[in-house]
């Protein structure tokens, strides 16, 4: 089993080193492609202060290579990513092999564009600083992997268009972590609604009454592989986080896109009109706080936002907007903690002209999320019913473990045992396959890039909206 390195400035001299002894064998016109070969794929890791950088690493991929350079200031995240990386390799189950090479100083960011080593840069932490991390990356060559949100305002979504147009001139690529996409019931969610025959057309709705909606529920306290998970101050500050209508709407945004507008590109300069968002505070005790972080004391940037010595996060918050003329709406929420038995939730709603699609997620469903789909009352039953196994069937070549059920008049289950569900710690290692796949072939679509800055476009618009209110 291999060793975590832990090193400092001493690190520059092995980094010079390294780029002297490959300089004269690299162009740096083809630097950034890929061949798919073993090892090839070399992760830098920036500022790892969300426990998402280190689930990208949970399980290893062949094209990756096992040393992973590491940039960030010294203090307790930069621990806290080291220890989970560790905890993998030293698993009994399935171990990794990762060799953590760490410089650890204020001056990380500089250090890792000097170096210039690595070639696809993994950020995960503290969103006030992402965007600008995003660009400067770009600029300085490297691909990049990044988790949500890019941007959490007007000013970085500014800056993440600097980004995009950068890359494309050196035919670079950024891509977002949408992890959302992998679960399996949304999958089949995407497959309903695109089915004309048994959904029809996707109804246009009103802002009042939207023809898609969304709702997720997260909580500040929670448990992650296994452990309980120590959120840094920064996350209860909506200046560093972002609220939850940049943050966590992002996820449901891109699903709308995803599901409804299959491979469509969706420019916000023409296709989007966004008609009301609101947002409101989530209230922490002095005690939710210290547990969920392990301080004592709120730091001096989160006293602004103190009523008493109750902690009020913006983290929450809804959106109603149109899509080329279709009406949805989006809300994210954040309560502290899951009741007993649940834990984050996504539910929703679609409605077509013949049927409308459900997923639940809630006590009554063991938080569970299910699917359903229910015939409207014009669709004749028996071509439904004929036409929902003639799909079912069709699914089942690729997903054999799927079946559905009539549970009530005109309303059937699609099921899919939990046993072959994947969990929502396995969608990291999809995304950043599905992205190394990109590098490969350079294939990523054109809409993955609109669609990305269209979801931006939409929730840093939103946000002031809500601001105004």
């Amino acid at each position: 089993m291999k060793k975590l390195l832990y090193l400092f400035a001493s690190i520059l001299l092995f980094f010079l080193v390294m780029s002297c002894n490959t300089q004269n064998k690299e162009n740096k016109d083809t630097k950034h492609l890929f061949t798919g070969a073993d090892g090839k794929i070399e992760l830098i890791v920036l500022d790892p202060g969300h426990f998402h950088a280190s689930l990208l690493q949970k399980f290893p991929q062949n094209q990756v290579n096992d040393t992973v350079l590491v940039f960030a200031p010294e203090g307790d995240e930069l621990h806290q990513y080291l220890q989970s990386i560790d905890g993998y390799n030293q698993r009994v189950e399935d171990p990794t092999d990762w060799h953590e090479v760490v410089y650890a100083g204020s001056d990380y960011l500089e250090k890792m564009i000097e170096v210039k080593k690595g070639n696809v840069v993994v950020l995960a932490g503290n969103n006030a600083k992402k965007t600008d991390y995003i660009l400067r990356s770009i600029n300085a060559g490297f691909n990049l992997l990044s988790d949500k949100p890019m941007a959490i305002n007007r000013e970085g979504f500014e800056l993440l268009k600097a980004a995009f147009n950068a890359a494309r001139e050196r035919d670079l690529y950024l891509y977002d972590v949408m992890t959302e996409r992998y679960d399996i019931i949304n999958t089949l969610t995407r497959e309903l609604v695109n089915y004309k025959s048994l959904f029809g057309d996707l109804q246009e709705g009103t802002p009042n009454e939207p023809a898609i909606n969304l709702v997720s529920v997260h909580h500040f306290f929670k448990e992650v592989s296994g452990n309980r998970l120590v959120r840094p101050a920064w996350f209860y500050d909506v200046e560093q986080q972002g609220e939850g209508i940049v943050d966590v709407a992002t996820h449901l945004i891109d699903l709308v896109n995803w599901q409804c507008f299959p491979e469509q590109v969706i420019d916000y300069n023409t296709d989007v009109t966004i008609t009301g968002a609101r947002h409101w505070a989530t209230k922490l005790t002095m005690a939710d706080f210290t547990r969920s972080t392990n301080l004592e004391t709120y730091p001096e940037f989160l006293k602004k936002y103190l009523k008493e010595d109750t902690l009020c996060v913006y983290a929450n918050g809804s959106i109603n907007y149109q899509v080329k003329g279709k009406n949805i709406a989006v809300t994210a929420l954040w309560n502290y903690q899951a009741p007993p038995g649940g834990g984050d939730t996504h539910n929703a709603l679609f409605k077509g002209t013949l049927a409308t699609v459900e997923i639940v997620q809630n006590e009554a469903e063991n938080y569970i999320n299910q699917l359903y789909i229910e015939k409207n009352p014009a669709a004749d039953e028996a071509v439904f019913e004929a036409t929902l196994q003639e799909l079912i069937a069709h699914l089942q070549q690729t997903y054999p473990y799927i079946s559905t059920q009539k549970i009530m008049a005109n309303r059937y289950q699609i099921i899919v045992p939990v046993e072959n569900r994947k969990g929502h710690e396995d969608y990291f290692g999809m995304v950043a396959s599905k992205f190394f796949q990109f590098l490969v072939n350079r294939e990523m679509p054109e809409w993955e890039i609109t669609n990305t800055l269209t979801k931006y476009f939409i929730t840093t618009s939103a946000l002031e909206i809500a601001k105004a209110e």
